[in-house]
């Protein structure tokens, strides 16, 4: 709509132009066209993840030794290598006799365990075809909360099933099947069911940023994803020693807070630690003499606040590397050498 302001009679037309525009938009037409113009942008940026990721996407059937013989089960997962890598949930394929993978295209074909992870619920299965297309893998450190997220997988068999939702909450904490707790988890409200897990959790570009691996039953729009940034790190161990390697150092623990004077005192940068309640024998923290009553607040410089933080210190690159414990005994902070060995539950 073209106005000329130096002009009587164009000033009188914009008068009746405007008359018009505002019966318009009391009917509701301007408003129509403008929620259809947001639709259509909102849909066209869901189809075009899809559409990049789809075919990255895969179904996996599992058969599973049990007391009346085989049973079945399927799940989800997404291919991270054009040489046949997958990437799926651990509870998904742990302790399958078998495993077929369908491919987006219709190809099928057996798949073998490359490892897994129950503490963080990931696996890696690997197929050997040609012609495959790897998801892109994005970064969970930058995600935000509200942002678009779309989750793709098969729930109920249904395949390459789509919903879509957005980023519900950061830094969630999730336990795992085998009582660990998974940190960093991405909680989302894109819907999930039984055989989502596995399958891919993307962002607005296609980008895979988390893993989808578990839901509430009873709740509704409170799902959860593992971390990519998390899965990209188990996947690099899992491909290449087929395991997840741990450090362990031998205490049981429980978060405690700290007493506030002694916080002062020592200008610790936390008000909690792990206390220390059991110690194993001939463990590292037996021959490093830790005792029972001992608070750990921090490894190699890293703070410790909970029995969390002390799992995520102790990674693969510690064992058999000499580190030094921060220990708050009775109101004596001590520096103690340690040196961790590898998890007898490394999987």
């Amino acid at each position: 709509m073209k106005i000329l302001y130096n002009n009587e009679e164009n000033s009188v037309n914009a008068e009746t132009t405007s008359a018009r525009d505002r019966e318009q938009v009391a009917n509701g037409r301007f408003a129509t066209e403008s929620d259809d113009a947001l639709l259509d942008s909102y849909s066209r940026t869901v189809t075009d993840a899809v559409e990049k990721v789809s075919p990255s996407v895969v179904f996996i059937e599992v058969w599973q030794p049990g007391q009346g013989g085989e049973t079945h089960g399927s799940g989800s997962g997404f291919i991270i290598a054009q040489d046949g890598f997958i990437l799926t949930n651990s509870h998904v394929v742990h302790g399958a006799k078998r495993i077929r993978v369908s491919l987006a295209d219709g190809r099928d074909y057996p798949a073998l365990l490359v490892g897994d992870d129950p503490d963080t619920d990931l696996a890696v299965i690997r197929i050997d075809a040609p012609g495959l297309q790897q998801a892109v893998l994005g970064e969970s450190s930058n995600l935000r909360v509200g942002q678009l997220a779309i989750a793709i997988g098969n729930p109920f068999g249904f395949q390459t099933t789509v919903t879509a939702g957005v980023v519900s909450a950061l830094g969630r904490s999730l336990r795992a099947q085998s009582g660990r707790l998974i940190d960093d988890v991405i909680q989302t409200d894109a819907a999930l069911n039984p055989g989502n897990s596995g399958g891919p959790l993307v962002d607005s570009q296609g980008r895979v940023i988390g893993v989808n691996t578990a839901i509430i039953r009873p709740a509704q729009g409170i799902c959860f994803a593992t971390a990519i940034d998390t899965a990209k790190f188990v996947a690099g161990w899992l491909i290449k020693e087929g395991k997840f390697r741990r450090a362990y150092i031998g205490v049981g623990g429980q978060d405690v807070p700290l007493h506030r004077r002694i916080v002062r005192f020592h200008k610790l940068p936390e008000e909690t630690g792990v206390l220390v309640v059991s110690v194993e024998k001939d463990s590292p923290a037996a021959v490093a003499d830790l005792q029972i009553g001992d608070v750990i607040i921090g490894y190699n410089g890293r703070v410790v606040r909970s029995i969390s933080d002390l799992h995520k210190v102790l990674q693969g690159r510690e064992i058999d590397s000499l580190g030094e414990i921060s220990v708050l005994r009775r109101t004596e902070v001590l520096r103690v050498p340690i040196t961790p060995r590898e998890s007898p539950t490394s999987s």
